[in-house]
This record gives structure tokens, sequence and C-alpha cells, in this order.
């Protein structure tokens, strides 16, 4: 079997915009992945899909970059080849004490280090991207400093947050979940070769995923996805997080931030730390110390977010 990639010349603008929209090609399904990279020549957007992409889907594409000087390319190649092409020869990522790096880079590691070894694949999160690399800082600052708890780990993709919050505190009680059934497969493979057995895997869209309703609320929620997700979440997010918990959010731009401060502001969060730099990364705490949500109320929050489901190739 072949897949197929589309790729177009863009500015770095177009791109942080392009892969920053929640629907990138509506009414098209599946949806394909859309993916931004920065080369030598500059900026390129990346279409890829499972079979030829319709002349009305690479106008969609033409459309998000209208500084292009050509038309986009389109070359055939084996099924998921891109995925792995992009990442081989990739030096591992060290943040914090986690050391995250692919089969062919093991033994690399340092003594103290949480060596995690995570494979190109077709979930994405291998702590290359700069979102991914500073949610990893952030948990294992918190790791240092206290008990994680209970976590859920939203949009898990390749499952790298949940399997670093379950090396770094084994005490922890972790759940992961993803719209995407590919996704979780890799993640639970994942999980299995970094000894990190006992995690809890779901797959579901958005807070309605049934692990989530049965385990909520939560003490440490890590949500690496995208801004119009993360702001549509805000609601129910409010009540997945306990009173006095910890909200990790990541794979927003610069010039999203106050929207995002903005809506979980509105709903009771404050900010506890940030990191600066092209994405973001925001660490907030739900006010209050009261009475957990009844779990109705938890579950008509759930529902009312459910509309914010995102497919885990969109997170980074």
């Amino acid at each position: 079997m072949t897949s197929w990639v589309a790729r177009l010349s863009c500015n770095r603008r177009e791109a942080e915009a392009a892969i920053a929209l929640d629907e990138p090609f509506p009414g098209i399904a599946p949806p394909p992945i859309l993916t931004a990279t920065e080369g030598d020549g500059g900026w390129l957007l990346e279409l890829h899909t499972g079979t030829r992409p319709s002349p009305a889907l690479l106008a969609m594409l033409s459309a998000l970059a209208p500084s292009a000087p050509d038309p986009p390319s389109v070359e055939e190649i084996p099924e998921a080849d891109w995925v792995v092409q992009s990442q081989a020869g990739q030096a591992p990522v060290d943040a914090g004490r986690f050391h995250v790096f692919p089969g062919h880079r093991a033994g690399e590691a340092r003594p103290g280090q949480i060596a995690l070894r995570i494979e190109a694949s077709l979930a994405f999160g291998t702590g290359q991207h700069a979102t991914t690399a500073g949610c990893l800082l952030i948990l294992d600052r918190l790791a240092r400093q206290r008990r994680l708890g209970r976590v859920l780990d939203l949009g898990t993709g390749s499952g790298v947050l949940a399997i670093a919050a379950a090396r770094a505190d084994r005490s922890a009680r972790v759940i992961a979940t993803d719209i995407d059934p590919v996704a979780i497969r890799v993640a639970r493979r994942h999980a299995g070769r970094n000894h990190a057995d006992g995690i809890s895997f779901g797959v579901g869209a958005g807070l309605g995923a049934t692990p989530i309703r049965r385990a909520a609320p939560f003490d440490l929620v890590l949500a690496n996805i995208l801004a119009r997700p993360l702001i549509e979440l805000a609601e129910g997010l409010s009540w997945t997080v306990r009173p006095g918990g910890l909200l990790l959010l990541a794979g927003l731009l610069r010039g999203q931030e106050r929207a995002i401060r903005a809506a979980f502001g509105a709903r009771g969060f404050r900010l506890v730390q940030r990191l600066q730099g092209d994405w973001p990364i925001l660490l907030l705490a739900r006010r209050g110390r009261g009475k957990p949500p009844s779990r109705a109320a938890a579950i008509r929050a759930a529902r009312r977010g459910k509309a914010a489901a995102w497919r885990s190739a969109g997170t980074i």
C-alpha cells in the first residue's frame, strides 16, 4: 500500500496560521494530516493522505499559502515512510531529567536521566517539537516538587507525556486518551517498551471518553493540542481539574496566548508558570479547595466540550 504527500512552499506566517487551524480542510473525510517544516529553502506545508489528493483538496491547500510561487507538488510514497524519514537521524531530546530517544540512538542517556524510547510512528509526539519538550521540562519540575497524583494526558499521541509522568512518579495514576485508535495502539506499545505498564488508555473525543468521566477530577491534566480546541474545552476542563489542581496547556502560538488565558481565567484558573517562546507553555492552577463537582455536573460539562474533538495528528 502507498500514501501520498503534497508539498507547498509558504512563509512562516502562513505556516503558523495553517497548523493553528482546527479544521484546515472542512468536509474532507477522512481528515488529511497537515504539517509545517522549516528548511534551508524556507517554510513548507506538507499534506499527507492515504489516496491521491483531489483537485479540490489541493485547492484548499493552495489557499493556505497565497505567497507560494508554484502549485503544490504531489508525490506517491510508501505508506507511513514520511514519518520515519522525517525522524530518522534526529538527535535525542533532553528536557529536565527526561531523555527522549529513537531506538537507533539507545544508550546515550546520562546517569540520573529518565530515558524514554519513542519511535517514529503514525502518532505524533517525539519530543522534538518545542511544545512537547516544554511540557516535559515543566513535568519534570512538578515531579521533583510533589506527587503527581491522578494525571490525565488529553490527546496523548505517541504517549510520551503520559509515559513521562508515570516514570517520574511511580505512584501516579495516569490516564491517556486520544480520538485516534492508531495513536492509542502506538502509545500502548511505547508504554510497554518504557516500563510504564500502569497507564490506562482509552479512545474518545474531547472530554467524553469513558476513562475520563470515571476518574475525574484530576490533580494534573496535560493538554498539548491546539488553541481552538483548548478554548472550546475550557468549561469542561474547569470541572475535570480538581480545585487546587494543575492544568498544563501547550500547542498554542504566542499570538493566541491572550485568548487562552482569558478563556481559562474566566473559569477559575490562574497562571502559575509560563515558558516563553513562539510556542508558549502555560501551567495553570484551578482556584479553590472546595468540594469537587458532582459526577453528573462533570458529565454535563464533558458533553458540552465534546464538540472540541480533534485528531491526534493535530497534536504537536
